[in-house]
């Protein structure tokens, strides 16, 4: 079995133990021990991983970080370890208080689901703020298990992660600041693309109409890479080979058999894309699902009707979007389009992360 298809069995593997897991040992014992074991060390080995590390933290003598893996007698990565529920946004000061004093080069705070990988790249010797590296064991990409595979026992070596956890680090600022520019422009960039195209001066009343006329844009260059691509998508499976009906049933169709044959329109998948690319950053993209309805299109986190983030009223004579609060309470706004789904990222991703704070994400 290669590294990919072990990653892949963890995933698979959580969501059947998950729930009889109900402790933090628990989740060390059967979540994390399997991780670091995938990663090619002996967790039985205390020349490899030593549990219970014990690191001094200023006037604290004998506090313990749950693991340390080593290499040539020398702890190379400290593993903070909290149950599987809990948010790890009120954890990270404890994992970079025990990488001040140590001397491993990678911190990696975990729950057993999602992971987040740490290092000093900002500063030497204290630990970043921001990881280099973060994903859910159960939704990893194929980049991501690349990256991880770095850290297996059999292609550890310092300097290259450090230099592609540096790179890492800087792509994942970049995409923040993508984000936030398409979302809302800043004036930087307003007023750099306004300088392109207008020939007067560009004073702040000039400034705030180009700022929408630039959101706008972006909105309608990305609509139309999905329209083409959907439309390719739509070509090809036109073109594929077309399957012989069977015999005909005389029973009546199923709940399920009726709702599968619904028409899904494709602005509603359109629609659906813009939204997952306004979440990206906020939620795991694979996280993000959606079914439709006869009178609407629904969006949900997890695949789960109790986890909705939004709706799309597409079907009727004017179009709306409904936004749920986090009592999950609908508000409707009207629209006029896909582009107009732009305006919402900040709705949409409180939703969102209202969701993923709950301990039952």
């Amino acid at each position: 079995m290669d590294f990919k298809d072990q990653v892949r069995q963890l995933g698979d593997r959580l969501a059947r133990v998950k729930d009889n897991v109900l402790t933090e040992e628990a989740t060390k014992n059967a979540l994390i021990m399997p991780f670091i074991q995938a990663l090619g060390y002996d967790v039985f080995n205390p020349l490899e991983v030593v549990p219970e590390y014990v690191t001094d933290v200023g006037t604290k003598k004998g506090e313990k970080i749950d693991y340390a893996i080593m290499h040539n007698g020398v702890p190379s990565i400290l593993v903070e370890c909290k149950h599987h529920a809990q948010n790890l946004d009120l954890h990270d000061g404890q994992l970079l208080r025990y990488f001040h004093v140590s001397k491993a080069k990678f911190g990696i705070l975990t729950n057993g689901i999602v992971y987040r990988f740490y290092s000093d790249l900002v500063e030497p010797n204290k630990m970043d703020e921001k990881p280099f590296l973060e994903f859910r064991i159960d939704a990893m990409k194929d980049a991501q298990v690349e990256e991880l595979k770095k850290f297996h026992k059999s292609y550890f070596d310092l300097d290259t992660i450090s230099e592609t956890a540096s790179v890492l680090m800087y792509l994942g600022e970049l995409r923040a600041v993508i984000q936030r520019e398409i979302t809302d422009p800043s004036d930087e960039l307003t007023k750099h693309f306004t300088k392109l195209v207008y020939e007067g001066s560009v004073t702040q009343k000039v400034l705030d109409k180009f700022r929408s006329y630039v959101r706008q844009t972006f909105a309608q260059y990305i609509n139309d890479v999905i329209t083409e691509r959907l439309q390719l998508a739509s070509v090809a499976q036109a073109e594929a080979p077309v399957e012989l009906p069977g015999p005909q049933s005389t029973e009546q169709p199923s709940e399920s058999e009726s709702a599968s044959k619904l028409m899904t329109t494709q602005e509603e998948l359109e629609g659906y894309i813009v939204i997952r690319s306004l979440l990206h950053g906020t939620v795991d993209l694979k996280r993000i699902a959606y079914r439709d309805q006869q009178s609407y299109f629904s969006i949900l986190l997890d695949d789960n009707n109790r986890k909705p983030i939004c709706k799309l009223w597409y079907n009727g004579s004017k179009k709306y979007i409904g936004i749920f609060d986090a009592n999950k309470v609908e508000t409707k706004h009207q629209i006029e389009s896909n582009d107009d789904l732009f305006g919402f990222a900040v709705q949409l991703q409180s939703v969102v992360k209202a969701y993923t704070a709950s301990p039952t994400a």
